[in-house]
């Protein structure tokens, strides 16, 4: 086996835009669960909003990047208001059950030929990507040394990522430490408590909502800056990546997401690299696609070992999680 080349791929994913998208959505995820205490299973309904109302708002209807990204988060917020007044005042297992049927409806709406004119079905979209490397600081050449050997327009989509990434979680790490965070930190904790203190609990909630699911549009628009949005991305499997990366960096933190979302990847890299290896060498008894495969029946185990065994993941508290009483 190429240890070399195998760890050099593996590193390529420390920077990924992929890394940075999930990072984002996490972000998002750790507003609506760690400190709301919201089960959202809907996470990836989010990001294919924000990435459809991003190259919609370029391909159909001829707006600056930017105001794509505004609309992508303006489509999030609609959303999370629909998924919210039916379900915010009941129990949390409502809302996990709304969340991840609505999630399936947003992505089977841009499969159906119904709004082909704008959504191209199944296809996807792609060539939106003009006027956002337009705005590219960075002149012409090649950037960065080894693995992290990147064209300007691969930098300027890590940078702008990383930008949005350092706003969100700035953005998190203030408004936790405000009253505002500290009533939800207790509507997290107990509800009721808080009702009886003349809080309006339903607000709360759906501010959060509505809060987390930005910083889950703005991950679906960094994932879509590279290359195209197809609906079959936006799967549960999504989702559930989010929460694996949420849970392993821990809930109810700041950084959690961030660190959860770089080793999430590094080790899905790692594993994608060297699964396939050995079975081309016979370590495995298996063919190289389904050694390819078996990388993410490896990260359904760790799922379920983190929630057994480490369930306030990395930096978390495991007193602030709603799920461990």
């Amino acid at each position: 086996m190429d240890w070399g080349q195998i760890l050099n791929n593996t590193a390529y994913w420390l920077f990924s835009p992929e890394t940075i998208a999930y990072a984002l959505a996490a972000t998002g995820l750790a507003v609506h669960f760690g400190y709301a205490g919201l089960l959202n299973f809907g996470m990836a309904g989010f990001m294919a909003l924000g990435a459809y109302g991003y190259a919609i708002s370029i391909l159909s209807f001829g707006l600056p990047w930017w105001v794509g990204i505004i609309v992508g988060c303006l489509a999030s917020v609609v959303f999370a208001i629909i998924l919210g007044i039916p379900t915010l005042r009941l129990r949390a297992d409502y809302l996990a059950i709304v969340t991840i049927a609505a999630a399936e409806i947003v992505r089977l709406m841009l499969t159906t030929q119904l709004f082909d004119e704008y959504t191209n079905s199944a296809d996807g979209l792609g060539n939106y990507h003009a006027g956002f490397r337009a705005a590219n600081p960075f002149p012409p050449g090649n950037y960065g040394f080894g693995p992290w050997t990147w064209t300007a327009d691969q930098l300027w989509v890590r940078v702008f990522g990383i930008i949005l990434l350092g706003i969100a979680v700035y953005l998190v790490w203030a408004l936790m430490r405000s009253p505002w965070g500290r009533v939800l930190k207790g509507i997290r904790e107990d509800e009721d408590a808080v009702r009886s203190l003349g809080k309006n609990v339903f607000a709360y909630k759906m501010q959060a909502l509505i809060i987390g699911g930005i910083f889950g549009a703005l991950g679906g628009v960094v994932f879509a800056l590279p290359s195209a949005v197809v609906p079959a991305t936006y799967t549960t499997s999504l989702t559930f990546f989010i929460w694996t990366i949420l849970l392993l960096g821990g809930a109810a933190t700041v950084f959690g997401p961030v660190v959860g979302s770089v080793i999430f990847w590094v080790i899905m890299g790692f594993l994608g690299n060297v699964l396939p290896a050995l079975a081309n060498s016979g370590i495995l008894p298996l063919s190289s696609v389904q050694a390819g495969t078996l990388r993410f029946i490896l990260v359904g185990v760790a799922l379920m070992l983190i929630v057994i065994f480490r369930p306030q993941g990395i930096f978390g508290n495991k007193r602030e999680l709603t799920f461990v009483k």
